[in-house]
């Protein structure tokens, strides 16, 4: 991950920001976790998401806040820092100890709970990248400990991990890319204790969908912009208070920031075939008018986003191609047919071998992109591999997984059903996380 000197202290701030708040009891980690109450699935169309809070507009008064690229040490090591270590076993126990044990409840209420997601916001994820002068947690670019963050929180939930890491997508993408006045005024609500839901939306409903050729459109006015479209996959859509939808403008891909209250937006749910604990919805953009002020970014920015999404959906694929991997080396091992365990048989052994040998594959890559990407290189090549593996390997380890199981895969008593159908998502969805 080629810097070794990590001058952040983030896995300490994080820490301390979690032993400083009344949430490290709610946490219950190193012990069993409470089942959460979950509230049912949402559907039918609303005049508009939550509207309850509303966001104190800044003028801006100077140069916007960027973090510095990450030093490069000339090596490339995959061993994590101390920091990320600290900040990453924090977020592993939680996902084995609180995620996983809630999946299935999750999932069938195709919502994450909010006690989930204020939890969560306790390891000031939507902190990673943004400034300390933004009240963030860094001075740097992390897009390698976001890599890692994503992994271990998927290791319990895929869907689970996307709805709690989507307003991060949101902070970063203000972060790296928002003017002054975007960045004053919104930033202080994702850094404060009251995390706005919000989303990144970029997909759209049709087949063949191409990041670089949206159908959603945004119109020049005298006074800003009219958005017209249909967004897809968009998390937790019914609560979020603020969007950022990708539109074209003049042909060219671009952002906008959209407040839920404005007029015009409608909401339905966009029920999945996986990813149900993400609260997937459509949103709907009619006659939607939005000031000059929010365009955010350029359209280099835009493909930009679009890489670091992808960066972020092969990071997910790692951390559920590693649940598999885990259930299913234990599974055949204790399994037995014909007096003996399934495991001792070769062709199941070399099937498990696989998964490690296409694992290790996927992690190299997207590691080495994660790297590039918070250096300030040119890291699209590596973008495309590791979003290549994680689309065909990811599919393939949940293939093996439920193959594994024989009938036992194909029921949901076992988990490996829902890993196989979140897995499904990596080569398909765009847009929703970021690192």
């Amino acid at each position: 991950m080629a810097n070794r000197k990590d001058p952040m202290g983030i896995g300490l701030a994080v820490l301390n920001r979690i032993a400083s708040s009344p949430a490290i009891d709610r946490l219950g980690l190193r012990k069993t976790a409470e089942k959460a109450v979950y509230r049912g699935a949402k559907g039918g169309f609303q005049a508009a998401g939550a509207v309850g809070r509303t966001f104190k507009r800044v003028k801006g008064s100077g140069q916007p806040k960027r973090l510095s690229a990450a030093p490069d040490a000339g090596v490339f090591d995959l061993a994590p820092t101390e920091d990320q270590e600290m900040i990453v076993g924090v977020v592993r126990e939680f996902s084995h100890e609180v995620l996983r044990p809630g999946a299935a409840t999750a999932e069938a209420a195709n919502d994450t709970p909010k006690e989930v997601l204020a939890q969560t916001s306790e390891f000031g994820l939507t902190l990673l990248n943004v400034s300390e002068e933004l009240g963030g947690l860094s001075e740097e670019r992390s897009a390698v400990t976001g890599v890692l963050v994503a992994e271990a929180l998927a290791e319990g939930d895929m869907g689970q991990a996307v709805a709690c890491l989507a307003p991060a997508a949101v902070a970063t993408a203000i972060s790296l890319w928002g003017t002054d006045e975007q960045q004053q005024t919104y930033l202080p609500d994702f850094t404060g204790d009251d995390v706005p839901a919000a989303a990144l939306a970029v997909a759209e409903p049709r087949a063949l969908f191409d990041a670089f050729e949206l159908q959603t459109t945004a119109t020049k006015t005298a006074d800003g912009y009219t958005l017209e479209g249909i967004k897809s996959g968009v998390v937790r859509g019914t609560e979020a208070e603020l969007f950022i939808v990708a539109a074209a403008l003049d042909g060219e891909p671009r952002l906008f920031l959209v407040e839920s209250s404005t007029s015009g937006i409608t909401l339905a749910a966009d029920p999945s075939m996986g990813l149900r604990a993400a609260g997937l919805t459509r949103l709907g953009l009619d006659d939607v008018v939005v000031p000059e002020s929010a365009l955010l970014g350029d359209a280099d920015a835009y493909r930009e986003c679009i890489r670091l999404s992808r960066l972020a959906w092969a990071a997910l694929a790692l951390g559920a191609g590693k649940a598999v991997l885990e259930y299913t080396s234990e599974y055949v091992k204790t399994r037995s047919a014909f007096g003996e365990p399934i495991a001792h048989r070769q062709s199941v052994a070399f099937m498990v071998a696989n998964i490690a040998i296409e694992l290790e594959g996927m992690r190299l890559v997207t590691l080495r992109a994660a790297s590039r990407a918070e250096q300030n290189l040119d890291f699209g090549r590596e973008v495309a591999l590791a979003r290549r593996l994680a689309s065909e390997y990811g599919m393939k380890i949940g293939t093996d997984g439920v193959q594994l199981l024989g009938g036992h895969g194909f029921v949901k008593e076992h988990p490996v059903e829902r890993w196989y159908r979140d897995l499904r998502a990596v080569g398909l969805m765009e847009g929703a996380v970021l690192v």
